[in-house]
Order: C-alpha cells, then structure tokens, then sequence
C-alpha cells in the first residue's frame, strides 16, 4: 500500500458517500494526490458479495497500480483463453482467440479497501441531506444519526439510487430498459459435465428469442485463484414486462427490493421459472449451469446518463451519474475512469478546485452519454433484434 501524505501536509478535504467500487476507486485516488479523505458508507458491516463477475479493463488496473502496491501471487482475476458462441442445441457457431481477464467484485473491494484502511472507512452512516456553504467554500453532509462533517468536496459515489444525485439533480432518474439479468455463481469443481467440457476456461456466450447469455470464470471464496477453486460466473439477459420485474423483484419474504435480488432472496417460484425458461431456451452447457445455481440472483437493466456531475463543491460519478449497460462491460471501469480524471484535475489546479471541476465534467458527462447509446443499442440487437441508430438516447 502507498504511504498516503499526512493530514498537516495536505490542505483539502473530501467527504465520499458511499463506500463500494466508486468511493473506493475515488478516495484511493483522491488520497494518492495528497488529499484528506473520508468514505460514509450507509451498510452497518463491510458489503459483501460471493464474487460477482466483471471483465478486467484497463482503467481499473491503473487504480490499483497508483494506490495499491502489491497483490497476492500478482494476479487481478482469471485469464480466459477464447471467445466461444453457442447455438442452441449446443453446437458451436464461433470460437475465437480473444484472451483477456475476468475479476471479482469481491477481489477489487477487499483489495481496495485494504489500501484505503479503516481509520477513515465509516460505516452505518446514512445521508440525510447536503449543504454548501458558498462563501467559505465548504459543504457539510448531515447523516440520520445527527452527526454532520465538512469538506472542500463532496463525492456521491452511492450508486444507482444515489441519494447525492436525488437532492442535488431529482429529475435524473434511471430508466428500466424492458429485461433484467439473472445471475448466478457455479463452484468449479461442482460445474456438470457437458458445463465443464464446454465452457470452462472460455468466454462463453448463447443467444435465442428474447434471450442472451453468457458466463466465464472469476475468483472463488476468499478471491481464491486456484484451478479448481475459482467459481464459473453466469449472467442470463431475459426481457421482462413491468409486472414480471416487480414480481421477480419481491423477495421470499414479500420485501419489494426495486431493482435488484441479492444472492439468497430470490423467491422460490422464481427459480423453478428460471429452470423451465433454461430447459426452454439454453444450450444444455449453460441450461447445465443454471439449473446447478444454488442461489441465483437478479438486477433490472436500467438507463441513465446525467446532464450534469457538478455543482459547486458536489460532484456525482460512477453509477451514481451514469449507469451503462452490462454488456458495455463498462461500469466498474467507467467508475475508475471518473476517479483517474479527478485526480488528474485536482492535481492539477491544486489551489483552484472550481477550475479542476470544470475541466472533469463535461468529457465525463460525455463519456456516461456515449456508455448509455453504446449499451442501447447492443441491448437492443441482442434482446430484441432491432438495429437503429439511437443518436438521441
């Protein structure tokens, strides 16, 4: 880990809201340029995750490589060998060499938070609201258990539902775009067989009506990167009508969960129904896979690309701005790109912060717009086999 410079040399001070990917990649950043930085994340426990998968992009390798000095065994994921699509009946319709490494989210946020340490991590700390002070130059976050802290910037790195965003910009709200992805996570060493002689070691993809899937292998239990004990990553794009989300989205215990079913919660009926539809419409490696998921998981596939990331001394950046879809393999990695760029620019103009911001937002926004129409329009051919130039989206 680098040696981070100390509170009496440094003359600024960031207050990130939320405390995943987005705050860590930005408050490792953040301190990595001789910033005070403290990360409030609402969950009371550290976030957890069995190891959700997400394609390695360069971006997130220069974050670990300025804040993170070292890795167990040097390794960020699990290297896959070729691109293979499936018809469905199982044949091969392609396969292509295309190595390339697939991560964890459970690797890049053990392994950044472990740079970032916890003296300045804090749990259990909701957002209320947010105030700047105009004059001084400061803004304060006031938290539902009564305490408040003052920065010079404000970061919303809260995701999705970003309560930073909802305050400052409530018109920017996600969109569901007509599908959701069901999730799973396969033990390696339990993967069937047709399942193991097909897919393991390659990017696998699947296509049929309504239907696009696609699966590799990431890190296993406790980012454990040994053949064998690593675990195979499946995501299932399906569409879905807006009773069939909020259905698919009410938990075994009748909890409405929005947009997102974690690992554990999904109700019964729902994996017999993703049983049946894999029988239906899955090559038998992948229909293998599915019906072997213990515990599959769910998210809607939403839109957003926000007009705006500044005012004043708030900002707003990964998810919490701009939300690609999955198949950009974009979002962790737009994320680190939103950390890097502040960085650059607050190094920059250290004494002009006003200027550094405004030099950050507008490639950002673009950026966030350029993810959206890139993730429409592959969604759109894949789940719906329309091709169209969607310019305005």
């Amino acid at each position: 880990m680098q040696t981070s410079p100390s509170s009496a040399q440094s003359k600024h001070r960031a207050l990130i809201i939320g405390g995943s990917l987005a705050g860590l990649f930005t408050g490792n950043m953040l301190r990595s340029i001789g910033w005070n930085v403290d990360i409030y994340e609402r969950s009371r426990h550290d976030l957890d995750s069995r190891g959700g998968g997400i394609v390695l992009q360069p971006d997130v390798v220069e974050v670990f490589r300025r804040s993170v000095a070292s890795l167990a065994g040097g390794e960020l994921g699990v290297a896959s060998r070729y691109r293979t699509v499936l018809r469905p009946d199982g044949t091969v319709q392609s396969k292509q060499f295309a190595p390339q490494v697939q991560t964890s989210w459970s690797l890049i946020y053990t392994t950044l938070k472990q740079a970032f340490g916890e003296a300045h991590y804090h749990c259990g700390k909701v957002l209320a609201r947010v105030e700047q002070n105009a004059g001084a130059r400061t803004v304060t976050a006031f938290f539902d258990d009564g305490s408040s802290e003052t920065g010079d910037l404000l970061i919303g790195a809260d995701g999705g539902n970003s309560t930073v965003r909802a305050q400052i910009w409530p018109q920017e709200q996600p969109s569901y775009a007509g599908y959701l992805a069901w999730r799973g996570l396969v033990p390696e060493d339990e993967m069937p067989p047709v399942a193991r002689e097909t897919l393991r070691g390659d990017f696998g993809f699947a296509n049929n009506r309504g239907s696009h899937i696609l699966g590799y292998l990431v890190p296993g239990l406790d980012n454990d990167l040994r053949p064998g004990h690593r675990l195979y990553n499946w995501v299932w794009y399906r569409v879905a009508s807006d009773d069939e989300i909020a259905g698919i989205m009410t938990d075994r215990d009748g909890r409405q969960r929005g947009y997102a079913i974690p690992e554990g919660l999904l109700a019964r009926k729902w994996i017999a129904h993703l049983g049946r539809e894999a029988r239906a419409l899955l090559p038998p490696a992948f229909r293998e896979i599915v019906e072997a998921t213990a515990e599959p998981f769910a998210q809607a596939i939403r839109d957003l690309a926000s007009d705006n990331m500044v005012a004043g001394r708030v900002i707003i950046l990964g998810d919490a701005a701009a939300i690609p879809r999955p198949h950009t393999a974009a979002s962790t990695s737009k994320a680190a790109a939103n950390a890097l760029a502040l960085a650059e620019e607050l190094e920059r103009s250290p004494d002009d912060i006003e200027a550094a911001l405004a030099r950050w937002e507008p490639a950002q926004v673009r950026y966030g717009k350029f993810l959206k129409r890139q993730g429409v329009e592959t969604g759109e051919y894949l789940l719906f086999h329309r091709v169209h130039a969607l310019s305005q989206a």
